[in-house]
This record gives C-alpha cells, structure tokens and sequence, in this order.
C-alpha cells in the first residue's frame, strides 16, 4: 500500500501525454543524422516531409532510422547469424533526424537484404519511427527503395501491404539520394505497422 493511502481506496490513472516537446533534451546534434561519416562511398541522403492530415509540414517531428549494414548484417547480439561488425568505417545503423523546417534527412548507405525468418530474404530497408506532438505513442514504417523492384516483390512485409497503398513506402532517386513524405493521417497516410 501507498504511504497516506486508506485501504480500499483507489487513485485515478495518470493521464496520457504526447511525446514531445523534447527535442532539445539530448536529442539534437550535428551527427545524429549521420549513418555514416560525409564522404563514406555510396552514401546518400534519404529526405522527404512529414506531413499531417491537412497536408502541411510539421516543425517539430523526430524521424529515427534503424537499419542492417549493406552486407544484411547487424551487429547485435539479436541478429540469428551473431552479430558482426559492419564493413563500412563508421556505420552506426541509426539515425535520427528532427524536422526543425518540416523536413528529415539521413545520410546513409542502402542496406543489404536480411533473413525473413522464413528462408527467404526481406527486400532492402529502413525501419522507421516518427515520433511527433499530438501522438500518443510512436509510429512505425518502413522506407523500401524505387530501384530494388525485384527484391520489393519478393519481401513478406510489403506484400503483407494493400498493393494501391505500396508506394506509398517506396522511396524514389532524387539528385542526393532517395525521398519520401510521411504522412501522418488522412487520404496518403503513410502505412504504419503496429508493433
């Protein structure tokens, strides 16, 4: 029992807050975004907006990335082939990005193709959170890309996905890289995955 509480009695629920305003609070810094070093061979950037359901940006999300090395390799006690060190001096795997104009951007290298559990191979990707004012709880996706068609058709999770709503977690080449809006709700709300 509590100390000053009466037997019996019972005290309401905290409320729900939304997961922000925060970011100043050792979430900022210049290397966040950053995947990989500037000048590490084959990097791109991966930008696009985030989007709420009337369609403007917003200024105040956090886009964080999860991703495997370009070999499909985690180093990570949780990947089932043990974990092992990336080949790419310097890849961390994450990235975070804050959208201070209403835009993300991470700088990255393509990840290889992983094991679906299943003995086949995902196509590759990101896993992404967006995390935003107003939300209760993150938000989950994905990032494939436009020119790994083959791999796309090939991957369980995108073919778990309405065929009219795949593009909508498809990226494609911009002049530095790749882009794709997330949009939050309404008529193109990204595809999110509860996990």
């Amino acid at each position: 029992m509590t100390r000053g509480m009466s037997p019996g009695m019972t005290l309401p629920h905290t409320p729900s807050q939304t997961v922000g305003p925060y970011l100043s609070i050792a979430l900022r810094g210049e290397h966040w975004p950053y995947v990989v070093p500037a000048g590490t061979p084959g990097a791109f950037w991966l930008r696009g907006k985030v989007l709420d359901g009337a369609g403007e940006t917003i200024p105040d999300a956090l886009v964080e990335t999860w991703q495997a090395d370009p070999r499909g390799r985690f180093d990570h006690p949780d990947d089932p082939r043990g974990a092992q060190p990336p080949d790419v001096p310097g890849f961390r795997g994450f990235g975070r990005s804050e959208t201070l104009d209403g835009e993300y951007a991470i700088h990255t290298v393509k990840p290889g193709r992983v094991p679906d559990g299943a003995g086949g191979l995902q196509a590759p990707h990101l896993a992404v959170t967006v995390l935003a004012r107003g939300l209760l709880d993150r938000l989950v996706t994905r990032v494939y890309f436009d020119d790994e068609a083959a791999a796309n058709a090939e991957d369980p999770v995108l073919a778990s996905v309405d065929p009219a709503l795949r593009e909508r977690l498809v990226a494609t080449p911009s002049d530095d890289g790749y882009r794709l809006d997330l949009v939050l709700q309404g008529d193109r709300e990204t595809v999110f995955f509860r996990v």
